[in-house]
């Protein structure tokens, strides 16, 4: 499939959905998972600082990793990648879902409502107790660990970690909302993280066709129908007629 025929299909599909990981978020500022351990944090592995046996061993020092990352992209700002989709989202309405493994909510302050973040977000904490989820406190006077406000308990970090499930609901959402794409995007993600990684292959499986936005080949591509060899904005700009 050319180009141009991807722009027609995507032009003309009712029902578009979009999976998108760290790359389109890249060009914010924003490092990926791995790429964050940085100074201090770089004797650790991502490993020994996202997983339940990693918190229920040192809390605190989960909890001051995932501070700074909370002000990290607190201060980033979305970029035209985001501001795309979220005016892809305008244009095909309620045929429009989103499914981001991104944790940082840049998504959502760009205009994206029709969206399910899969592994969590960075701005959020989670109930130990009641399972409550709430915003934290301004990056920049957040103390960690927050307390629930609801029932008092320390709160963990409201991000999926490695050896825990995705949340349920939205993980059927995004199955649903693939399987009866017509078009599907697949924009800035390397396709190792399943169970994401595989709702390309939901809209393939349907007969849809699947588009792939990244400047280098992914595990993925050998199942796209197009592959868009640039960053995230520019290769949905031109997927969009745009560019």
């Amino acid at each position: 499939m050319t180009l141009e025929q991807a722009r027609a299909a995507l032009r003309s599909a009712r029902r578009v959905a979009v999976l998108t990981g760290a790359g389109v978020s890249a060009e914010s500022g924003i490092p990926t998972f791995r790429d964050a351990q940085t100074g201090h944090w770089s004797r650790f592995r991502p490993e020994d600082l996202a997983s339940p046996e990693a918190y229920r061993r040192d809390p605190e020092t989960v909890w001051q990793w995932y501070a700074g990352r909370y002000r990290d992209v607190s201060r980033a700002q979305p970029n035209e990648a985001h501001h795309l989709l979220a005016r892809l989202e305008r244009g095909k309405g309620e045929g429009f879902f989103l499914a981001t493994q991104n944790v940082d909510g840049l998504h959502a302050r760009a205009g994206s409502e029709r969206l399910v973040e899969l592994h969590g977000n960075l701005s959020t904490a989670r109930c130990e107790a009641c399972g409550t989820v709430a915003p934290l406190p301004d990056p920049e006077a957040f103390t960690p660990p927050p307390s629930c406000p609801v029932c008092g308990s320390r709160m963990r970090p409201n991000i999926v970690w490695f050896g825990e499930f995705l949340p349920e609901l939205a993980l059927e959402a995004a199955a649903r909302a693939f399987e009866e794409a017509e078009v599907a995007l697949i924009v800035g993600t390397s396709g190792q993280v399943y169970p994401a990684a595989g709702l390309a292959l939901e809209t393939r499986r349907a007969g849809g066709m699947v588009i792939e936005v990244n400047p280098d080949e992914t595990e993925l591509t050998p199942y796209m129908n197009c592959s868009v060899r640039d960053v995230a904005s520019r290769g949905l700009a031109a997927l969009m007629g745009e560019g």
